[in-house]
């Protein structure tokens, strides 16, 4: 653990979160820097989005008011490099994608990381819901937040244990509501601001509209919704548009409810069927990062597992299979596994691991 009066770096949204996590670190006599990472040039002004020239204004005021040095890092090309091409990619080949976790991964965490040595500074923090614990062995294990509802280790489970040492979740042991009170109390002027949006760069949420106006040659097209027995019944908008789960915005109705219960990229084709078809009881992950070792076990018994971020984790049995990928096997089926996801895999509080569904 890093003594009072070591230099920190707190990654400054501009939100409430990171305002707060900034003053309660400075509060235990470290040494803070904000810093704020211009990732994205979207409206600049939109009251959901956490990349705008608005959200590096508050961050900025919020650092005068704690009396900290503030630092603005332009960091576009990284975030269109690792996280929008990514995201139209997935959508692109019919798979569903998670950009916060790619933000997380590559810029919130390595590339500050890679900042920490050029200020000077020994540790970062953020104010994700998470905990850090260190054990009597040395290692380190990432925890949930002990509020439930703004649990954040889900978009976690990249971080390795060299930089869980050095990394800080002031937030980690308190409420959404706690931390609106200290902010509130300390009169910080991102008190009562309202909570970002899941994904940052699109604001009015038509991903679809952003994926066609940006690569306008990669989109394959309209091609046809079938019935899980093959049957053709209507015309889609282009695969990039859907999502396994999805009901609205089908643009035609045949009955019952119809959900996307499948995307074949190879053939251009929507399959459709009810909520029951929904349900899978196995699924493979790959790129599978295992926060701790996990030594020569065949068969990961008795966990969790996490499928996306408003997901209940469900119990599971995983196999190993080659390399870092994963046969995973629930107790009780689960609705509207989406290849492209994050499963991340807990025992209780703890993140084991986690990787992208296939």
């Amino acid at each position: 653990m890093l003594k009072k009066g070591s230099k920190i770096l707190v990654a400054m949204s501009g939100g409430v979160d990171s305002s707060v996590a900034a003053l309660l670190l400075k509060e235990e006599g470290f040494e803070i820097i904000g810093v704020s990472l211009n990732l994205y040039s979207c409206h600049l002004n939109h009251s959901k989005s956490c990349c705008s020239a608005a959200d590096r204004l508050d961050a900025r005021r919020v650092c005068e008011q704690l009396q900290i040095p503030f630092i603005a890092l332009d960091y576009r090309e990284q975030f269109q490099k690792q996280v929008i091409t990514p995201f139209a990619h997935e959508y692109l080949n019919g798979r569903t994608p998670s950009p916060c976790i790619l933000c997380n991964q590559h810029l919130k965490f390595h590339a500050l990381e890679g900042e920490m040595s050029h200020l000077g500074a020994t540790g970062l923090a953020t104010g994700h819901y998470a905990r850090v614990r260190q054990c009597d062995d040395g290692s380190y294990h990432l925890l949930r937040g002990v509020d439930s509802k703004k649990d954040q280790s889900y978009f976690l489970f990249p971080l390795r244990q060299e930089s869980l040492g050095h990394i800080f979740f002031p937030l980690g042991e308190l409420t959404k509501q706690e931390v609106r009170q200290i902010a509130k109390k300390h009169h910080l002027p991102t008190s009562e601001k309202g909570e970002s949006q899941e994904i940052c760069f699109i604001t009015d949420g038509d991903y679809a509209s952003f994926i066609e106006e940006r690569n306008p040659s990669q989109i394959q097209g309209p091609g046809d919704f079938v019935t899980c027995d093959g049957i053709i019944v209507g015309r889609h908008r282009g695969i990039h548009a859907y999502t396994i789960g999805q009901r609205r915005g089908l643009g035609f109705g045949i009955g019952e409810r119809q959900y996307v219960v499948g995307i074949n990229p190879g053939k251009n084709e929507i399959t459709l069927g009810s909520n029951e078809d929904l349900f899978r009881r196995e699924m493979i992950v790959h790129h599978v990062h295992w926060i701790s070792p996990m030594g020569d076990e065949a068969l990961v018994e008795d966990i969790e597992v996490q499928i996306r971020s408003a997901h209940a984790a469900a119990k599971a049995d995983i196999k190993l299979l080659s390399g870092n990928e994963v046969h995973v096997i629930f107790e009780k089926p689960q609705r509207a596994i989406a290849p492209g996801q994050a499963a991340v895999f807990y025992r209780g509080e703890e993140v084991i691991g986690g990787g992208w569904i296939v």
